[in-house]
């Protein structure tokens, strides 16, 4: 019996010391993080909004963490075969995955498999704010855009299906109770926006960020905005909660995610270096030249979770209502 209590006792130390070395392991793998080269993974094309996002993290990236950073486009499927790749690659934070709001998405619409189990957040930089856009030579404002809907009807379009465009349009449906409207997908901002310029479509719903070139030139107008409060740049043109109470306030994110078997304390020190660099003087001039400053993007790694969660049951309900 006593030799039995004795085991007992040495087992019980065994695991222990075992729990504390292991985490012990962690800390001293985050003070010696990064051992090598960082990839950042883009599952989108060069040029877009989430590339250039990268683009404007890297060197920053680079000084702070002494080390090099390589980016790689895996732009297929949607950014799908980026969420594998950084699910499958080491959990040691060396594989950084940039995402937007179609990664939760198209986890939601059970077009990419890798969920939040697999991927865990790190943080978020970026709320692009979606507005409804029309030639401002056909609507004058949103009232007179609601009233050709309800005579004639209208094409909105958008990028892509399943895109953070379209789930604007169905939070907006649904909110407004507006009916006749069909959403029309198109391959890429440029081409929507000459369609809505040339009258092939009544309007579409994008980012604000892309159209301020052309509100400045009177070509394009915002004449929704999809946020709380009226924004200082556009004092004029309503928004979704203020003035018609719609909980439609939705954009494109973009933020940062690293495999979720990554170490607590290696997560920890990826966030603290971006928020450096998103309250750094540079990463501001890029948001001002960019027109992303119009809503804090920043959430650190528990909030952009919680957010996340929160998206893929809203985007699962609107999706289930396509079918």
């Amino acid at each position: 019996m006593k030799k039995l209590i004795l085991l007992l006792i040495l087992l019980s130390g065994l695991l222990v010391v075992t729990a504390c070395g292991s985490n012990d392991g962690d800390e001293a793998a985050a003070d010696n993080y990064p051992e090598q080269n960082i990839e950042l993974i883009v599952g989108a094309g060069p040029g877009g909004g989430t590339d250039n996002f990268a683009r404007a993290t890297e060197n920053q990236l680079a000084d702070i963490l002494d080390t090099n950073i390589q980016i790689t486009n895996l732009e297929q499927a949607s950014g799908a075969v980026a969420n594998q790749t950084t699910a499958t690659n080491p959990a040691d934070g060396h594989t950084i995955n940039y995402v937007s709001s179609t990664y939760i998405i198209s986890n939601a619409a059970g077009q990419n498999e890798t969920g939040l189990d697999q991927l865990t957040p790190v943080a978020r930089m970026q709320s692009d704010i979606l507005a409804l856009i029309v030639n401002p030579d056909k609507f004058a404002d949103f009232d007179e855009f609601v009233e050709h809907v309800e005579q004639n009807g209208a094409s909105v379009g958008g990028t892509h299906a399943l895109s953070p465009d379209e789930m604007g349009f169905l939070e907006l449906v649904n909110e407004s109770g507006i009916e006749n409207m069909n959403y029309v997908p198109y391959d890429g901002t440029g081409q929507v926006q000459a369609a809505v310029m040339g009258d092939n479509l009544d309007a579409y719903v994008g980012v604000l960020s892309a159209v301020q070139e052309y509100a400045d030139s009177g070509d394009l107008e915002p004449i929704l905005i999809f946020t709380e409060e009226r924004l200082e740049e556009f004092p004029d043109t309503p928004v979704t909660v203020e003035d018609y109470g719609w909980d439609v306030t939705n954009g494109n994110e973009r933020g940062v995610l690293v495999h979720a078997d990554t170490p607590p304390e290696i997560i920890e020190k990826l966030e603290s270096t971006l928020k450096e660099i998103f309250d750094s003087e540079e990463y501001k001039e890029y948001e001002e030249a960019s027109n992303l400053q119009y809503r804090d993007g920043w959430m650190g790694s528990e909030d952009y979770l919680e957010k996340l969660e929160e998206d893929h049951e809203n985007y699962q309900e609107l999706i289930s209502n396509l079918k």
